[in-house]
């Protein structure tokens, strides 16, 4: 064999080592992360907040998902400064650890009728453990998986890190449906716990597939040219700071549209909808099933078309498909439901498959963990967590109208489809700049 073909055949494996170790490490993060958000609709109001009505004990319970969106930022800067400085390859395992305990604590933890206040507490505090790890968990695997692929499959390479949220969703919904099927008094005294516990068994699996990868290729040049900075983070908004802004924007239905549909929409549909809990499982379920199958064809369809226009035509379709999304909501209607969540995931996924390359590519090696994370996670924490809060907010105040949602979800498609086509002008010119 040539030395070109061995060349070719390391560079092989090492972007295929890489997308797995990626994909793995953060399926499992989500899924901890995702099965909090079920647990939030479902049980955490009465088990938690037992002592305040209905609707105020929800609203807490979003309060207290949200605290973890409040902590992603402080992991992504932290993280994201010694994953520039140091290497990501380390600083994922770290993540994958720090996340992987503290979700096995929430199953282990005692409830409000047993300890009183210090249940919630040790509720949020754990909750906040969980965005600190994923804040830095996100932006680690990005660069993995895309630094170590060829530049034809970069995007592909950044779809299948997004295949984690899939991947996690799928799993956190086959959980609660297992345990889902347990009597009520079984399900909210020890049958929720599971998910929380299995997640013990799953950090080990990805521990040992995420040691076997190489660190990242873009890193290592980088290091070797004595590029490497101080302060990352502050480089980063010195330098880059309209790349921050639109990376902020450009990632709003990335992460929003997860938790507006496993979340928010979930607790509507069980609660004021009249819905039944599994069917809404079920659904929630096939509708990550959907997005696992179609993002890789979407990576596969901007390797032709390109990056940004599979994204804004994702978004568009998300965008006409709001009036059909919120009739079939106002109708309470299972099947329509269903139907309108499958529009909204081709279009939505479409964008989102391709969103991590979009992020990568923008930001220069030396502060690019730093940049893509301080983006996503800053979008996590003002738009991404507060959506069901808000969301819930918007319905008490008007009375379940679900047209003040639907310009609720309006807004944030618009905003994200400027950041959108922001990011990749803003990277041009500075592309521009750096090679003038």
């Amino acid at each position: 064999m040539t030395t070109s073909a061995l060349d070719d055949s390391t560079a092989a494996t090492r972007q295929r080592r890489s997308m797995i170790g990626a994909f793995v490490g953060t399926a499992i993060e989500w899924y901890d992360f995702y099965i909090f958000g079920t647990a939030a609709a479902l049980v955490f109001s009465p088990l938690f907040y037992p002592d305040i009505a209905p609707g105020a004990g929800l609203l807490a319970s979003f309060a207290t998902f949200w605290v973890g969106f409040l902590m992603r930022p402080v992991g992504g800067m932290v993280f994201g400064h010694f994953g520039d400085r140091l290497g990501r390859k380390n600083v994922l395992v770290i993540t994958l650890i720090t996340m992987g305990s503290a979700t096995t604590l929430i199953g282990l933890l005692p409830t409000y009728a047993q300890v009183g206040i210090w249940a919630p507490i040790l509720l949020v505090l754990l909750r906040g453990v969980q965005g600190f790890a994923v804040g830095g968990e996100w932006g680690g695997a990005v660069l993995l998986s895309t630094e170590n692929a060829t530049a034809r499959k970069k995007g592909l390479a950044g779809a299948w890190v997004q295949q984690g949220s899939p991947a996690g969703s799928i799993l956190a919904s086959l959980m609660f449906l297992l345990v889902g099927l347990l009597p009520d008094d079984a399900f909210f005294s020890w049958g929720w716990r599971v998910p929380f516990l299995v997640s013990a068994i799953l950090v080990v699996v990805g521990l040992v597939i995420r040691l076997k990868v190489e660190e990242s290729k873009d890193f290592t040049d980088t290091k070797a040219n004595q590029l490497i900075v101080k302060a990352p983070l502050i480089t980063a908004l010195r330098t880059t700071p309209t790349l921050v802004l639109f990376g902020v924007l450009a990632s709003i239905m990335g992460i929003a549209m997860a938790y507006f549909n496993n979340t928010f929409l979930l607790s509507w549909a069980t609660g004021p909808l009249g819905i039944e809990r599994q069917l809404m499982l079920n659904i929630t379920l096939g509708i990550a099933v959907l997005q696992f199958i179609w993002q890789p064809i979407a990576a596969k369809i901007a390797e032709r078309f390109g990056i940004e226009n599979v994204m804004i035509a994702g978004l568009l379709l998300a965008f006409a498909n709001i009036v059909p999304f919120f009739l079939a909501i106002s109708a309470a209607s299972p099947t329509w439901i269903a139907a309108a969540l499958c529009v909204a995931t081709i279009g939505g996924t479409a964008y989102y498959a391709l969103l991590a390359s979009q992020l990568a590519g923008a930001f220069p090696a030396h502060i690019r963990y730093s940049g893509i994370s301080l983006s996503y996670q800053l979008c996590a924490t003002i738009f991404g967590g507060s959506t069901p809060l808000i969301a819930q907010g918007i319905l008490n105040a008007t009375g379940n109208n679900p047209w003040a949602v639907a310009a609720f979800y309006a807004l944030w498609v618009v905003l994200t489809i400027i950041g959108v086509a922001g990011l990749k002008r803003a990277a041009d010119r500075r592309a521009a700049r750096h090679a003038a």
